[in-house]
């Protein structure tokens, strides 16, 4: 694969990147989808949806009407804004990561398909925010956005930018498909949410299986 020997504007997705939020985001799900009826007592079930359009995913794996989705995005959001948002973990050698990163100029964004105001609270907790020059997530008044539009509004902070000196460094495979459709290189790494072969066979630009390739990568 292609080697870019350095990329100044890098955008980081947040779930299964920078932290591992799988306690809290399996269990926002399960309460979510018990308000409509649906008991799931195997949290490990919903572990393929971290880092994906969650509620995209829900409505065709249970084929739920509008209505049903719309309450389970309530109750997902209830249990998620008061507990699931803390049952979480930076992953070791993130914030590492970024403070070299940052201490050597590149601009770092972030594009997550999370809701801008939770993910800002993420960063917050973590004490991460002040990495970031934006946050480009989705709206509390929508299910969600595509990858690709999440990237889009997360290229606007930057317009100026070579799409060549920009890259994504995401889990799964809508960050590899997000980051070609805007024209931009993609980091896949496989320490997260999307499996080897799901990575794989989404092509990215780099593959980076640990937090030191990943840092070789962007250093």
């Amino acid at each position: 694969m292609e080697r870019q020997t350095q990329y100044d504007v890098i955008l980081f997705d947040l779930d299964g990147t920078l932290t591992d939020p799988k306690i809290g985001i399996t269990k926002s799900i399960q309460h979510g989808l018990s308000s409509i009826g649906i008991v799931e007592d195997n949290l490990d079930g919903f572990v393929s949806l971290i880092g994906a359009p969650i509620f995209e995913c829900l409505r065709t794996r249970y084929s739920l009407s509008e209505p049903q989705v719309q309450r389970v995005v309530e109750f997902y959001r209830r249990y998620y804004s008061d507990t699931g948002i803390y049952e979480n973990s930076v992953y070791p050698g993130v914030p590492e990561l970024l403070r070299e990163l940052s201490g050597r100029g590149r601009e770092l964004l972030l594009a997550t398909v999370k809701p801008t105001v939770f993910a800002g609270r993420v960063l917050q907790h973590f004490e991460l925010m002040g990495y970031f020059g934006a946050i480009a997530g989705s709206n509390l008044d929508s299910a969600g956005f595509s990858k690709t539009e999440i990237i889009r509004r997360a290229l606007a902070h930057v317009p100026d930018a070579p799409r060549q000196k920009i890259v994504m460094v995401g889990d799964r495979r809508h960050d590899v498909v997000g980051a070609r459709s805007n024209g931009i290189a993609c980091v896949a790494v496989a320490y997260g949410y999307g499996t080897l072969e799901e990575l794989e066979e989404a092509n990215p630009t780099h593959l980076a299986r640990s937090m030191s390739d990943l840092r070789a990568l962007l250093i």
